[in-house]
């Protein structure tokens, strides 16, 4: 008998070992395999059981978040959602994460480690903490004044700080609520089923997912390089520039908008936006220093992020010299995000120099200590000081006296360049208007924002350059908006 019962003992301690085995094997090893199924509803469950942390902006929170009692307890909230959808996109209980609620789910869900005080211990037993927030850049007051600016319009406009590349402001229009999609309700899918069949894309972000032709606001970049290899020396010298101008190569001609372009210093060709002047200079340039040139300011960079992604602002340089002359003034396969041409600007006013742009300031745990900080990037020369000084001039000239005199600013310093870009077939679509600006209060001991405007539909009177009529009244909306504000942030 004493023999059976330690047989069954035996028995008894191998089956207990086997049920602590396959334990471990399933909780360790295959864990990821249960947590990934789509039948396994706890973590779902877990991720909407608690409020989710909060995206500020000027120290107050754009973001909330509902409890609706049911098994996914919380839904994500906005305030003025349109206005920062572009930067908050959206948090869906059925279609998940865009932009920021993407890009910084780990803190805000509270799936983050470093939101614990004991990041190892609460990664081992897979706790939850409460939800961090995100300290956005953004000054709430550009931000407005570029959304209201382009009410009823379609278009983008990005704001940055250029000793920094802080971003201060980042409007796509049309825009959409995002907490229509928020919930599991039977109208959320067809929410979704409208936003994505509406012709005006309202959930696209214009302002750094879109390429657009950039152009006379990429003469910029042209007059940049035609200074630093020495093409140009001088800023009054006439060029020898005919009009119209024949594309090397080809019988087609280019002419200008503007008239008496022909032979004019760069000082006036750039007061004035004359193509072909600037098309030549982009030849004598050649398509080496100009691709280097474009891609010091951030064009051909395909891994930028802010800390989302952003698309690829692109200058060819496998062309021919026909195409290089319209590819200097933002014409052919030269194309590029509203942002980009923000930090084009920025350069300009930074004496040269390029800052990476990002969006978020801190992110921080619900007790408000800070968990991790964005800080400046380092940077980089996309031309000589000398030339940026140069480029200064030429663009506060195009306020005073050319054709951005609707971005002139009281009691402050302000440099722009208007741009026209054509698109389409054969150029039949209305023009794209452009502006890029930046502004030095008189009191500021450098320029304080930096700032790019695309207007899609816009009033293109050929007459007229439309980027001045357009889309230089909200970039001046924006800039006295950063320039008002005390502290240059909005808080």
């Amino acid at each position: 008998m004493t023999r059976h019962i330690r047989h069954a003992a035996f028995f008894c301690a191998l089956l207990l070992a086997a049920l602590l085995v396959n334990a471990a094997r399933i909780q360790v090893f295959e864990a990821p395999s249960y947590d990934d199924n789509i039948a396994n509803r706890r973590t779902t469950i877990s991720r909407y059981g608690q409020p989710r942390g909060d995206i500020l902006v000027g120290g107050e929170p754009v973001t909330g978040s509902q409890d609706t009692g049911e098994h996914l307890r919380y839904e994500r909230t906005y305030t003025n959602g349109p206005m920062y959808a572009p930067v908050t996109g959206f948090a869906s209980q059925v279609y998940g994460t865009t932009f920021l609620e993407h890009s910084e789910d780990g803190v805000l869900s509270g799936t983050n480690p470093l939101l614990s005080p004991f990041p190892l211990w609460k990664g081992t037993v897979r706790d939850r903490n409460p939800g961090g927030d995100v300290v956005t850049t953004l000054h709430p007051g550009a931000q407005e004044a570029a959304y209201e600016g382009l009410a009823g319009r379609k278009g983008a406009v990005a704001a940055v700080e250029p000793a920094t590349g802080r971003i201060l402001a980042l409007v796509s229009a049309p825009s959409y609520d995002p907490s229509v999609l928020s919930g599991n309700g039977s109208a959320v899918p067809r929410s979704w089923k409208s936003l994505n069949r509406d012709p005006d894309r309202p959930m696209l972000n214009r302002a750094v997912r879109k390429t657009y032709p950039p152009g006379s606001t990429f003469k910029v970049v042209t007059a940049a390089a035609a200074l630093d290899a020495g093409v140009v020396e001088d800023l009054d010298k006439r060029t020898d520039s005919p009009d119209p101008y024949r594309l090397p190569g080809t019988r087609t001609r280019l002419t200008n908008a503007s008239k008496g372009c022909a032979d004019v210093s760069l000082r006036n060709a750039f007061e004035w936006s004359c193509n072909t002047v600037f098309a030549k200079l982009g030849v004598k340039v050649g398509v080496e220093r100009m691709a280097a040139t474009a891609q010091a300011f951030g064009f051909n960079e395909p891994d930028l992020r802010i800390p989302f992604s952003v698309s690829e602002s692109t200058f060819d340089s496998k062309v021919d010299r026909a195409q290089l002359a319209l590819s200097s003034i933002g014409q052919y396969n030269t194309r590029a995000t509203p942002l980009q041409m923000a930090m084009v600007a920025a350069a300009v006013a930074n004496g040269g120099k390029v800052r990476s742009p990002y969006l978020v300031e801190r992110t921080t745990r619900a007790s408000g200590a800070t968990v991790s900080t964005a800080g400046s990037s380092p940077a980089r020369e996309a031309m000589r000081p000398s030339t940026a000084v140069l480029l200064k001039e030429l663009m506060v000239d195009v306020v005073r006296e050319g054709t951005g005199s609707n971005a002139w600013i009281p009691g402050a310093t302000v440099g722009g360049k208007t741009g026209t870009a054509q698109h389409g077939l054969g150029n039949s679509g209305t023009p794209y208007a452009w502006f890029v600006s930046w502004a030095q209060g008189d009191r500021d001991l450098e320029p304080k924002v930096a700032v790019a405007v695309v207007v899609e539909d816009a009033d293109a009177d050929r007459g007229e350059i439309s980027g001045g009529g357009d889309a230089a009244p909200i970039a001046r909306a924006v800039m006295e908006a950063v320039l008002k504000s005390p502290s240059g942030h909005g808080r």
